[in-house]
């Protein structure tokens, strides 16, 4: 799963990984998260494969960020610093070393909130890259599990270089009896995360570009 995150409404609901596809040649702006579906016509892809294209539960979305692509990559892949960009993500483990590539997986957790359905609880995922090309995209699968949840996740990210900085596009389905039993809800907290994860990808990889010495 990609971008697990917590809000604090009826089941236990997630955000991960990715959504987003071919929305047109004109950049969204790039103060903004924009041009996003629940059910688009024509998934990302990241080498030939996408997102699962029997999910009931799918969202994708885009922004615009004003930083250098190598900027942008650097903070998505180097996964283990995502808590100091990702207030949602409590702790990331790398289980490989070496490069992000093809195989590499990552332990990671998330806090669920206390609700009418579920009580506090923590989703632990672990996310295994299946596809990936420097500096344009990645896939990535795996389960979220917390008490009485489990979530299966897939996640696709798209880079590309435009007018006013690079534009990331993510899409992301979820699948699991959990939140197949409420489908609105589910895709309504996926949207909620995803574009909360580019708008913290953004300021993070803007700051950073900002704040570079010349």
């Amino acid at each position: 799963m990609s971008g697990i995150r917590s809000t604090g409404v009826r089941a236990a609901l997630f955000t991960a990984p990715l959504l987003l596809g071919l929305l047109g040649t004109a950049a969204a702006p790039a103060g903004a998260v924009g041009s996003h579906t629940s059910h688009p016509d024509k998934s990302l892809t990241c080498r030939g494969k996408g997102v699962d294209p029997d999910a009931l539960v799918r969202h994708r979305t885009e922004i615009v960020i004003n930083a250098p692509l190598r900027t942008v990559w650097k903070l998505q892949t180097d996964v283990e610093r995502w808590p100091s960009w990702q207030t949602p993500v409590e702790t990331v483990e790398r289980l490989d070393h070496g490069p992000f590539r093809k195989g590499s997986a990552f332990r990671w957790t998330t806090p669920i909130p206390p609700n009418p359905s579920t009580p506090a609880t923590s989703l632990d995922i672990t996310s295994t890259v299946q596809q990936i090309k420097r500096n344009s995209c990645i896939r990535w699968t795996g389960p979220a599990i917390g008490e009485g949840l489990r979530i299966e996740g897939v996640h696709v990210w798209n880079f590309s270089k435009v007018k006013g900085g690079v534009r990331v596009s993510t899409e992301e389905t979820h699948t699991g009896a959990q939140v197949e039993a409420d489908v609105p809800t589910a895709t309504k907290l996926l949207r909620e995360g995803l574009e909360a994860w580019l708008r913290d990808l953004k300021s993070a990889a803007e700051a950073r570009a900002h704040n570079r010495p010349n």
